[in-house]
């Protein structure tokens, strides 16, 4: 995390009032250690009132909630490309995520917050080439 990045994730926790809670950050890259077109990490376990950090650090990606995986009552987003995007997670359940342009090259992530509200409906959200692997191994991952 860049030293940029930490200010802003600070500030925008303190704005927010969760100055307690914690942060995760996800890149969005062309190369990972999960292979081509990946947020890194790709799956991350969270408690209510935290927040997720992301930083695109290569250029071309944004970061959009796929349609069937949020919990109840959280609001759709989607950045522009190369935009930072910070997200404080409230609800508990199961958020997916997407690079829009990449989604079918499977660069998806996975964000569980608490209890996994809203696996069944998770499970039943048919993917786009890679990312439908991708989500196989993600959701596997859910506790």
């Amino acid at each position: 995390m860049t030293l940029k990045s930490m200010i802003l994730t600070a500030a925008l926790a303190l704005a927010a009032g969760t100055a307690g809670a914690e942060t995760f950050e996800i890149q969005l890259r062309n190369k990972g250690e999960a292979g081509m077109m990946v947020f890194q990490p790709s799956f991350v376990t969270a408690q209510p009132g935290d927040v997720i950090h992301f930083v695109p650090v290569d250029k071309g990606h944004n970061v959009e909630s796929i349609e069937g995986m949020l919990p109840e009552g959280v609001e759709a987003f989607k950045t522009n490309f190369d935009e930072e995007f910070t997200l404080t997670v409230e609800a508990e359940g199961l958020y997916g995520v997407k690079c829009t342009p990449h989604y079918a090259l499977g660069m998806v992530a996975l964000i569980q917050v608490g209890a996994a509200t809203n696996l069944e409906a998770a499970q039943a959200v048919k993917q786009k080439g890679k990312a439908r692997g991708r989500f196989q191994e993600l959701l596997a991952q859910v506790q």
